[in-house]
Order: structure tokens, then C-alpha cells, then sequence
């Protein structure tokens, strides 16, 4: 009967949600795959600053822009747009004007925003409507053509130069191309004025033979550029058009100058900076008549160091930023090999962290020692890039071990548990090495905060150096022992010859009382250094 009544009980309920699917199929209308597309592929909402797709279209619209900033004063001046001709232009035109406006009704709204110190990323569809229905009616008023792809274009210009690694080239494009554009500018405006007054009116005036729109553009560059060779203006509208001319160009002419200076010196400033320190190091050495050898090494480490880091300190740009941004790059460069350290695994994990914002990078060159022997220790060192080589023996030269990037060293001086802060061996670099060095300084100025982890971290150093002294031990115990007693010192051959001649002869005379007078000492010597150690 039980069993019957659930059987009843989930008919029912199948009966029911297929009443509901069927109500449900009633009124939800299959989408189309265009619907499915923009529902699944194209995002509800975009970050500017990130998205990359957002990127790729401003360079669309950029594309649009420039075609029409280039070709409207073109098509103006020059008659290079015919009737036979104007379905071409118009295709075109109509295929930018589609860009702009899929860029107002799709990509604008869903854009990230901040409203009052809020990022606000999911937008009301009803706010989404009247906005997209402002900037629509608003556009075709005024921003089609100008406003929009204006701010468009620098958009772009902005976050191409946040993406790039060597932004400078693009900026040294980007402004090569705005004095093109003046140039381009002014040719036309010399087409138009030469067809004003007719083409070949006079010397001064274009007329009219060869390719018209690189023959204005020569001699736009010549006035923009004031190289001269020009012919003379006649005319009053040839004298003022030219002077308007001059001024333009020498007022251009020197904006992109001094742009394209500040460009350079921009792109240049690091390495700049980074000569005048090496030119003052190197006049400094030579002052104090340092040693050659000495010299070349210094001038070696500023090489490689340029040369891989670009930069000669890491914690100096690192400080410009923001702690919590600061801890990021850190935790990416590092937290997964001092993680892995014994000595800090089980201590508090913002512990590890400020530790990691306190790690200085630190180039060495090949041969030079990163710590020897019996020096008190006051750094740890991580192998960032390159290898270093644990060295010892009568010579000092033989190879222990060699340690690779990711590896630790020097974690237990820092604590100096049990006058165990100083260096057992010396570590040389075998090659250029990159080491992340915390220093003991460091180290006490964290834990104070933590006590948990600095009792975890003292009861760890004590076990690491007992194990340490075991294998120590065990091999002094091998050794062979001492003798309490010392062996009895062997008779001379030549008195142990007469005494068995006196022996074999029946003689007992001064050799036998002899013979006894020796055994007696010996006996009373061995026991009286018994009861000495038995007293000990």
C-alpha cells in the first residue's frame, strides 16, 4: 500500500511539472540563433581598462575615424569624387556611420562606470534604454562625426599605450602621423586656393600637371617645413595665404619638435639616469686609483644588472606603489618558494607576507662569495635566477653541493639559537645569480608582532641544529678511546737476555732480585691509577 501511494504521489508530481513545461513552452518563445549569440557570446557588461575585445573594436572605430579626418578634406578640395565614382565613396561612408552607431547602441551602454566611489557594473535595463535612446538621438544630432569618434580615437590611443611594452614607439608613430596630417591638411587647403584663382593662374599656383594631391603635398612640406625654394606670391589673396602659411608652420613645425623631444626623453629617462650613475661611479673609482680588476667588475655588474632587470633597484620602483599592490607582486615573485622553506612552514600566513614585501633582490657576479665560513649570519638568501655552489676542503675549492633557482640558504643564522648564527661553509656563485636576500633586522621586526610564530619558529631552529650536531657526535664516538690505564711498558730485550741466562744457570743473585723488584713496581703502579679513576 506504501509503496502504491509514492508510486501515486510521483505521478502527480510528474503530471505537474510536465503542466508547468507545457505552460512554460506557452509562453517562452524559442530564441533565434542571433538571440543565442548576443546572449551567450556578447558580455552584459565591459571593463574598459581590461577587456581586450573593447580594445580591438576602439581600433575599428579608430579605423572609421581616421577615414573620414583624412578623406573629408580631400574630397573637398581635390575632385577626386565623380558621379561614376560615388556609390564607391558612399559604401564606405555608410559602413563607418554603421560602426559608430553599433558603438552607441552596443559597446557604450555596457561599459563599466564609477558613480560615487562605486564601480557599477550591472546597469538597469530600463536605465539602459533611456540612456542608449539619449546617446542615440544626441549622436545623430552632433556626434556622429565629431565628438564620439573623437573620443574614441584617444580611447584607443590610451589603452593601446597600457597594453604595450615599448609605448614609446607608438607614441613616436603616433606623432610622426600628426604632422603628416598637417601637412596633408595644408596641401589641400593649397589645392583649393590654387583652383580659387584658377590652376596655372601664375608661378606661385598649382598647374595642374602630374599627380595633383602629391605635388600640393610636396609643396605643403616645403612651406610647413620652411626649407624655401618657393616661388613668390603675386597676388594679395597669394601673399596673405602664404604668410598664413609660415606662421602655421613654424608654430606646427616646433609643437612636434618639442613633442617628439618629450617623447624620447621619456622613453630614454631610465637609461639616461642609469649612465650618469655608472659616469659618476667610474669617475670615483679613478679618483681613489681603485684597482683595474676591481673596476671591471663593478662595470660588469652594472652591465648584466641593466641588461636583466632593467633597472638597477627593484625596491626603488616597488615603493611608488601601493602596499596592498606591492604584497600582489611579491606573493607572484616569490611566496611559492618560501613557502616551502621548513623553518617558516606552520607560522602565521601574513607573517609570510611581510616577509615577502622586506625580500631585496641582489645580483652577483661568478666567483664572488655570497657568505663565508664562520662570518656571523644576518641574512637568508633565495635563489631567484642562477646558481651558487657550497665550497670547503683543505683547499677551499671543493664542490659539496650546488644549489639552483628556488633553493634557501642561510634560514637558520637568522635566529642564532645557541650561538649558531655563524656561516658553516663558504657559497660562491658559479655564474650571474640573482638572490632575494630578508635580513635579520627584518626578520625581528616582523616577528615581534607574531609570538606564536616566533616560538614555533625558535622551537625548529633548535631541532634543525641538534641534528645537525648528532652526525657530529656519532663520528667522535667512533674514534678509538683513550686507555684509562696505560699499557705496561715492555722490558728491555737485552735485560730480559741476562735473565734467562741467570734463569737457565741457577743463578739468583742480583738479576733475579732485580727481575722481582720491577714486577713488585709495576703491580702497585696499576693499581694506584685505578683508584684514581674510581675517584673521578
Amino acid at each position: 500500500a506504501e509503496q502504491k501511494t509514492e508510486q501515486g504521489v510521483s505521478e502527480a508530481s510528474d503530471e505537474k511539472e510536465e503542466e508547468k513545461t507545457k505552460v512554460l513552452c506557452c509562453k517562452v518563445k524559442p530564441q533565434s540563433k542571433i538571440g543565442r549569440l548576443l546572449q551567450y557570446r556578447f558580455p552584459s557588461s565591459i571593463d574598459p581598462f581590461t577587456n581586450l575585445i573593447y580594445v580591438l573594436w576602439l581600433f575599428c572605430v579608430s579605423l572609421a575615424f581616421n577615414w573620414n579626418v583624412w578623406m573629408i578634406p580631400v574630397r573637398w578640395a581635390f575632385p577626386y569624387q565623380t558621379p561614376d565614382n560615388i556609390h564607391v565613396w558612399l559604401l564606405i561612408d555608410y559602413l563607418c556611420d554603421a560602426v559608430y552607431i553599433l558603438d552607441i547602441l552596443a559597446f557604450q551602454p555596457r561599459l563599466q562606470f564609477v558613480r560615487h566611489g562605486d564601480l557599477v557594473v550591472n546597469i538597469d535595463k530600463d536605465k539602459q534604454n533611456i540612456r542608449i535612446k539619449c546617446m542615440f538621438f544626441f549622436t545623430l544630432c552632433f556626434e556622429k562625426y565629431v565628438f564620439r569618434p573623437f573620443m574614441s580615437f584617444f580611447e584607443f590611443n590610451k589603452r593601446l599605450e597600457a597594453i604595450l611594452t615599448n609605448a614609446y614607439v607608438y607614441r613616436v608613430i603616433r606623432t610622426t602621423t600628426y604632422l603628416l596630417y598637417a601637412v596633408h591638411c595644408n596641401a589641400c587647403l593649397y589645392y583649393w586656393g590654387s583652383s580659387y584663382e584658377g590652376l596655372g593662374f601664375s608661378d606661385w599656383t598649382y598647374d595642374g600637371t602630374g599627380n595633383s594631391y602629391f605635388r600640393c603635398y610636396y609643396f605643403a612640406v616645403k612651406t610647413l617645413l620652411t626649407i624655401g625654394g618657393l616661388p613668390e606670391p603675386t597676388t594679395l589673396f597669394e601673399i596673405v595665404f602664404q604668410l598664413i602659411n609660415y606662421f602655421i608652420g613654424v608654430f606646427v613645425f616646433s609643437i612636434m619638435i618639442g613633442q617628439m623631444r618629450d617623447v624620447v626623453g621619456a622613453a630614454t629617462a631610465a637609461q639616461t639616469k642609469y649612465r650618469a650613475c655608472v659616469d659618476n661611479t667610474v669617475k670615483y673609482m679613478a679618483s681613489y686609483r681603485i684597482p683595474k680588476d676591481v673596476q671591471n667588475r663593478v662595470k660588469t655588474w652594472y652591465s648584466y644588472t641593466w641588461q636583466s632587470q632593467g633597472m638597477l633597484d627593484e625596491q626603488e620602483l616597488l615603493d611608488q606603489l601601493p602596499d596592498k599592490m606591492r604584497l600582489d607582486i611579491a606573493v607572484d615573485v616569490s611566496y611559492n618558494i618560501i613557502s616551502k622553506v621548513p623553518l617558516f612552514q606552520g607560522c602565521d600566513r601574513q607573517m609570510i607576507f611581510d616577509m615577502l614585501k622586506r625580500l631585496r633582490s641582489v645580483v652577483y657576479l661568478p666567483g664572488d662569495y655570497v657568505c663565508k665560513k664562520d662570518e656571523v649570519g644576518r641574512e637568508m638568501y633565495i635563489i631567484k635566477a642562477g646558481e651558487v655552489q657550497v665550497v670547503g676542503g683543505p683547499d677551499g675549492k671543493t664542490v659539496f653541493v650546488t644549489l639552483k633557482a628556488g633553493a634557501v640558504f642561510g634560514e637558520v643564522s637568522l635566529l642564532a639559537v645557541g650561538g649558531g648564527n655563524r656561516r658553516t661553509a663558504n657559497v660562491v656563485a658559479r655564474g650571474f645569480a640573482n638572490l632575494l636576500i630578508l635580513t635579520k633586522k627584518d626578520l625581528n621586526e616582523i616577528m615581534v608582532h607574531y609570538p606564536e610564530s616566533q616560538k614555533l619558529l625558535r622551537k625548529k631552529a633548535r631541532k634543525m641544529v641538534m641534528k645537525d650536531k648528532k652526525p657530529a657526535e656519532k663520528k667522535e664516538e667512533e674514534k678509538e678511546p683513550i686507555p684509562i690505564i696505560p699499557p705496561r711498558a715492555e722490558t728491555p730485550k737485552l735485560l730480559k737476555a741476562a735473565l734467562e741466562m741467570t734463569e737457565k744457570t741457577g743463578m739468583k743473585g742480583t738479576w733475579s732480585k732485580l727481575k722481582d723488584r720491577s714486577n713488585r713496581s709495576s703491580v702497585s703502579l696499576q693499581v694506584h691509577t685505578l683508584n684514581l679513576t674510581q675517584q673521578i
